[in-house]
């Protein structure tokens, strides 16, 4: 919604007509033997499967559209690469790796319509990649040079939310809103495996089935709550705790890409069509540390890596391509091109970032003028003046 009121064009919706009923039961799992009760449409070797359920919701990814997908996560993967990089050089104070994640963020972000609300964690970067957002806002806030990094109506998409969980109350409260406004688009909420053990996840699905709001919560369970595995927490599914709200929910294979965007249309086709919300868990795993702060080998058994990386989403579907003849080197190298040139304006648009004024901290505050806050940025602004009209002591 821009500020003034107004939504963006409707574009492309994503979804399917025929929805499944917003019934509280976990919704269908592929049909085939040992699929771990996933969703999955390319498994980890990159052979892709028939689906009665899910085949139809993405008919219309071709060959082209694979690609794009493909090239959307190595790009993601690139901008990942270099953010680490950059703090590690000591341009910026902390990051967030998305490493591994790269197909649940970019199926369930590249299934939402442009007048959809993205409410998000602090590592959904590839989702912050399909809104637009500015490479250089992606980096501002962890760069310190400002409190926020980008005007969420301009992209739909709320700047990262620190505090864990709080965002899911963010989303159904604007999925109300929807409601209130007459409107068919969807708030989408992302979060991790460690906030759903949050009351505000729990209060806003409270929420979102009592109004039957138009919001999907997506948790990426990437099976570490820093340093403390899922099995703590959850001894049962995470998908498994929503229907008990009333809520249908799927677990979907998280570093499935196509599987991601299969279950993230129908969520939103439910949504639009007066299904009420929905709850999807994509199983995937966090590849690298929770932020650059963060040692996971002191936590995280070497083995358990070594499994997930097995189950790569970019070499998975890079197999798919390779197996379609879709995977030439004319293709890669312009994949690798693109990524490298999205990382060279990451990087720069990162060191030609202006540093703030001093007065900058009381901008944003709030949304209208306020007089106290006023009255703090004069004092503080004469405190700073103090300093330059205080004679200055010569050698002794």
């Amino acid at each position: 919604m821009a500020q003034d009121g107004t939504r963006p064009g409707p574009g492309s919706t994503g979804g399917i007509d025929d929805a499944a009923p917003a019934t509280g039961t976990v919704l269908p799992s592929p049909a085939r033997a040992g699929a771990d009760d996933l969703v999955q449409l390319v498994d980890a070797s990159g052979v892709r499967h028939p689906h009665a359920h899910y085949d139809g919701l993405v008919a219309d990814v071709d060959g082209p559209a694979l690609q794009k997908l493909y090239e959307d996560m190595v790009v993601v993967r690139r901008i990942d690469a270099e953010a680490t990089a950059l703090q590690r050089q000591g341009e910026l104070a902390l990051w967030p790796p998305l490493l591994g994640q790269e197909a649940a963020q970019i199926g369930s972000g590249r299934a939402l319509r442009s007048d959809d609300f993205v409410f998000s964690s602090y590592r959904e970067n590839a989702v912050a990649y399909c809104r637009g957002v500015d490479l250089s806002d992606i980096l501002r806030v962890w760069r310190g040079n400002a409190s926020s990094g980008w005007d969420p109506y301009t992209v739909n998409m709320a700047t990262p939310q620190v505090i864990i969980g709080a965002q899911t109350l963010h989303a159904t409260g604007y999925a109300m809103g929807i409601i209130n406004d007459g409107a068919d688009a969807v708030a989408v909420a992302y979060f991790g495996d460690g906030a759903t053990s949050q009351g505000d996840v729990n209060e806003a699905m409270v929420f979102a089935a009592s109004y039957q709001a138009p919001v999907v919560f997506f948790c990426q369970n990437n099976h570490w709550a820093i340093s403390e595995p899922v099995g703590l927490q959850a001894h049962v599914p995470i998908a498994r705790r929503a229907p008990g709200f009333g809520i249908p929910s799927v677990r979907v294979d998280g570093n499935d890409v196509l599987a991601c965007l299969a279950v993230t249309r129908e969520a939103l086709a439910r949504a639009r069509s007066g299904g009420g919300p929905t709850f999807i868990e994509a199983v995937t795993y966090r590849m690298g540390p929770h932020t650059t702060a963060d040692d996971p080998t002191r936590y995280r058994d070497a083995n358990e890596l070594e499994d997930w990386v097995a189950r790569d989403p970019l070499a998975r579907l890079a197999t798919l391509l390779d197996s379609l003849g879709l995977l030439e080197a004319d293709y890669t190298d312009s994949v690798k091109a693109t990524a490298d040139a999205v990382a060279a304006a990451l990087r720069e648009g990162c060191l030609s970032m202006p540093e703030p004024a001093p007065s900058d901290v009381f901008k944003h505050v709030y949304s209208t003028p306020n007089s106290w806050l006023d009255r703090q940025q004069d004092h503080y602004e004469r405190y700073l003046a103090s300093f330059a009209q205080a004679p200055q002591e010569g050698p002794r």
